[in-house]
Order: C-alpha cells, then sequence, then structure tokens
C-alpha cells in the first residue's frame, strides 16, 4: 500500500513539473509577439504622418498666394496679419491672451472663435495642444497665424474626447492679443555693487548731475633753439 501511495505522489508531481515546464515554454513567444507588434506599430505611426504630411502639403501647393513657413517640430503656418513693428515673442512664464478658431484639415469648423472664448496661456506652464504651445512663441502682439497641424502635434490618437477625433490634422488660426510678463513672478534683485535708482517724493527719478568737465593745464611752449617739423 506504502508502494502504491508512493507511487501516485510521483507521477502527480512528475505531471506537475512537466507543466510547469511547458507553461514557461509557452510563454516566451509573448515576448516575439509583443517585439513585432511594437515594430508594426511604428511603422503605421510613420505611414500615418507621411500621409497627414502630404495632405498638408497639397493644400500649401494649391495656394500659392499664400506664403507658408516650414517648421523644425513638423507643422506649417502663414501669416493674415503680420505686425512688423514688434521684436518680442512670449517667453516661458509670460501670460499670452490670444483668440482661437480650430478647423479639420479641410476647412470645417470644429470649434469658433466665439465658441471657444477668449484665452489666457501660462507660456510653457500650463499643458495645452503642443503644437500651439509651440506656435504661440513665434508670434508677436496684435498678429493672426494660421497653423497646419499633423495630429502628432496636435490631439494625436485620443482626440479631445469631444470634437476632435482620432489622429486628426487640425487647421488653427491664432490671434494672439497681447502678452505679459507673470505677475507673481520674483522681481529681479539689483546686481551687487550697484545701488536702486533714488526717486524724489513725487515719484519721478532725479536727472543725474551732469559732471564738470576736468581743467585743462596749458600745454608747454617750445623752447625757442626747438626744432619743429
Amino acid at each position: 500500500m506504502n508502494y502504491l501511495k508512493l507511487g501516485i505522489c510521483s507521477f502527480l508531481f512528475a505531471v506537475l513539473l512537466v507543466s510547469c515546464k511547458h507553461h514557461e515554454e509557452a510563454r516566451r513567444p509573448l515576448s516575439r509577439t509583443s517585439g513585432t507588434f511594437m515594430k508594426k506599430s511604428a511603422d503605421r505611426n510613420k505611414k500615418l504622418v507621411a500621409n497627414e504630411e502630404s495632405v498638408i502639403k497639397k493644400i500649401i501647393k494649391n495656394n500659392p498666394k499664400v506664403k507658408y513657413y516650414a517648421t523644425r517640430k513638423g507643422y506649417w503656418f502663414s501669416y493674415d496679419e503680420r505686425n512688423l513693428n514688434e521684436t518680442q515673442t512670449p517667453r516661458k512664464g509670460d501670460i499670452a491672451y490670444f483668440n482661437l478658431e480650430i478647423k479639420d484639415i479641410n476647412g470645417k469648423v470644429i470649434y469658433s472663435e466665439t465658441e471657444l472664448g477668449p484665452q489666457t496661456y501660462a507660456v510653457d506652464k500650463q499643458d495645452i495642444m503642443m503644437g500651439l504651445r509651440d506656435g504661440i512663441k513665434l508670434m508677436h502682439k496684435n498678429e493672426t497665424v494660421t497653423f497646419l497641424f499633423p495630429s502628432h502635434i496636435a490631439y494625436g490618437y485620443h482626440g479631445d474626447n469631444n470634437k476632435i477625433g482620432t489622429n486628426q490634422s487640425l487647421i488653427c488660426t491664432v490671434t494672439l492679443r497681447n502678452f505679459v510678463p507673470d505677475p507673481t513672478a520674483p522681481k529681479t534683485a539689483v546686481p551687487a555693487g550697484q545701488t536702486a535708482t533714488a526717486q524724489t517724493p513725487a515719484g519721478q527719478t532725479p536727472k543725474p548731475a551732469t559732471p564738470k568737465p576736468a581743467a585743462v593745464k596749458p600745454s608747454a611752449q617750445p623752447k625757442k633753439d626747438t626744432i619743429n617739423p
């Protein structure tokens, strides 16, 4: 009887061991499948980007009278209104005030300027569309710019969970009304070795005193026996 129990236990142990071994071997192809999936996914993304860029370039080609500028980030833009009198552009921490209209790549309005209302954005400190995050920093005050954004720098695969769908290229028209330094940012300290400018009781900065000219000593008269050139 003891031999029978021992035999049964040995048999069950052998079955369990073989089962575990097969289970481990069955898991190996998963990593290969995962690697294949990632490669296919990357290839699909490349093809998607190429197709979207092809559509955008066709739009540019069909509008020869409009000057479009290509950017390193992979989007294009044109000026509807340009302000050549301004030189400053928004920097990190500035507060930008702008209006925005969003269309699909065929020009159909998705969000109108009226629907979105005035926009306020802390530059590089708020989470907004990647393309707008970069594009606003190229603008001057009182300029209106139209951006052509491929989906990978717009709302990508997920869209905006509302009106903008999956992998949708966008046409965004932005009017930058103004931008100002962050009012909550600490003021710059006076550098060492310099003193703060004093003010009069009326709040006016006094004019610097005009330095008196240094007295000029008369030049020595040449001696009579000196030969002048």
